[in-house]
């Protein structure tokens, strides 16, 4: 069912905000007896620099060295892409690094590890983005500021976000258009969802599923939680944070902003949330979808690319994804999540972070600030496998060999949908993420199941938020 010519990159930016929570978890507990960082002789004095090996192709690896090097030749630096099957492997592997003494001075992380890496591994950026402020006016100015708030934490900022994905529906056109569907407006409701799934499993035959979801905590239940006015979690914001709202956003986009997000008392059994899996639940019992998989989505490019799934949840990395896979650019196209009671979206981001064990950390600070230039960028994201933090790299020319036709979309989700925000991603995620795929997989197998796992759910939940991190 995957589709063998999909590059392992794009694969594991499908997955990359769900992924490697336990893994960091496990390094951030370990984190007391990690202290062999400076071991005579394990250090050749470069800035390294630790990425997920499949994250970025050889050649763009390459590129970001020698760019690095022309701007700051005094500057070693050694990228250590590490080969890995996943986030939580390649999580795992740093942990592997750290222990040895081997420790790199960045490692990339995404929203998942955010929270969890900024409590216990991680240094704030406030003193170098404050210093070099005039320098940063144009990064922040061209980068939205929920993507800015998703890397805060308790008032302090730890990484300047590169990439990002929303989850927005894709749509296979060649199955719109056997069911006799046109292409959904902008606005479109929960109930015009479900209206075009049925008109596609009409006409779809014995092997064909409407609709299709994979159960991780990116691009699963949560949209549909954010789509129906609530969340996993209780969800507020933290003090603090006017410092940076202050110095590079106009009045009207540091509005309602805060030192970063918050995600405490679980809520589970709350009437929205169960309405939301209700929802679910009557899809898979009417046959429009299938109970969720758990893993990446792998097997997604197969079956959407051949016409045997209809719509599916994916963020701008797909893009990239479906033009390698051999999918032409006019067979598919994306729309806004559907609305609800609301119409706020979920997105995942990642940036890098700077390890506390650095001894580099001007040095480190410099390749941060060289990564979120926009020349920078658009080096690395060339080939369409994420949706840049920057605004202005998206344009009609870098969709134009992709596709799709409503590329705006990617961006727009954030501009559009103010409200807009990250997955639930507090220290304790990867006690929450285990939780909560555990008990949706068990909710939806049956028309009853649904209340009695979101009690079992609440329970298990309120154990894992009182874990101390």
């Amino acid at each position: 069912m995957t589709d063998s010519h999909l590059p392992r990159r794009t694969l594991l930016r499908y997955g990359a905000y769900g992924a490697g929570a336990a893994a960091l978890a496990a390094t951030a507990a370990s984190w007391d007896r990690l202290t062999g960082a400076d071991i005579p002789g394990r250090d050749d004095g470069s800035l390294v620099v630790a990425t997920l090996g499949s994250a970025f192709d050889p050649a763009t690896v390459d590129a970001l060295t020698e760019g690095f090097h022309r701007l700051h030749p005094d500057i070693p630096l050694r990228v250590n892409a590490v080969q890995a099957v996943d986030w939580s492997d390649f999580f795992a592997k740093i942990l592997t690094q750290i222990a040895a003494g081997t420790a790199p001075d960045l490692v990339y992380v995404a929203t998942e590890g955010v929270q969890l890496f900024a409590r216990r591994l991680g240094v704030p950026l406030d003193r170098w983005v404050r210093r070099d402020a005039a320098e940063l006016r144009e990064y922040f100015a061209d980068v939205h500021p929920s993507l800015v708030e998703s890397m805060m934490y308790e008032g302090h900022l730890y990484q300047l976000p590169m990439e990002f994905n929303a989850a927005d529906m894709y749509l296979n056109k060649q199955v719109l258009k056997r069911a006799g569907a046109g292409f959904p407006a902008a606005d479109w409701s929960r109930d015009d969802f479900t209206a075009l799934l049925r008109e596609m499993k009409r006409t779809g035959g014995a092997h064909f599923t409407p609709y299709f979801w994979t159960n991780r905590l990116w691009g699963g239940v949560v949209p549909w939680l954010f789509a129906n006015g609530t969340n996993l979690l209780k969800e507020s914001k933290a003090p603090g944070g006017s410092w940076l709202w202050d110095t590079f956003y106009p009045a009207a986009d540091r509005q309602g902003r805060g030192g970063g997000f918050r995600w405490t008392t679980p809520q589970a059994t709350a009437d929205r949330v169960e309405e939301a899996y209700d929802y679910l639940a009557s899809l898979v019992q009417e046959d429009l979808c299938t109970r969720p998989e758990g893993g990446n989505g792998s097997n997604l490019v197969g079956v959407f690319s051949t016409g045997r799934v209809g719509v599916t949840p994916a963020g701008g990395f797909w893009a990239g994804g479906l033009h390698l896979a051999g999918m032409r650019a006019a067979d598919y196209d994306v729309q806004y999540f559907p609305r609800w009671r609301t119409q706020r979206h979920q997105f995942g981001a990642a940036g890098y972070a700077l390890l506390r064990t650095s001894k580099k950390q001007e040095a480190a600070w410099e390749f941060i600030k060289y990564t979120a230039r926009k020349d920078t960028m658009t080096r690395l994201f060339q080939s369409n496998q994420t949706t840049p933090a920057r605004r202005s790299m998206l344009t009609a020319a870098r969709y134009a060999p992709t596709g799709p036709a409503h590329w705006q979309v990617f961006y727009d989700t954030l501009d559009r949908f103010p409200d807009t925000g990250p997955i639930p991603a507090p220290p304790q995620v990867a006690e929450v993420t285990d939780v909560l795929l555990k008990y949706t997989g068990t909710a939806l197998a049956s028309p009853r199941a649904v209340g009695p796992a979101l009690r079992r759910m609440q329970g298990d939940l309120e154990q894992a938020m009182e874990r101390e991190i």
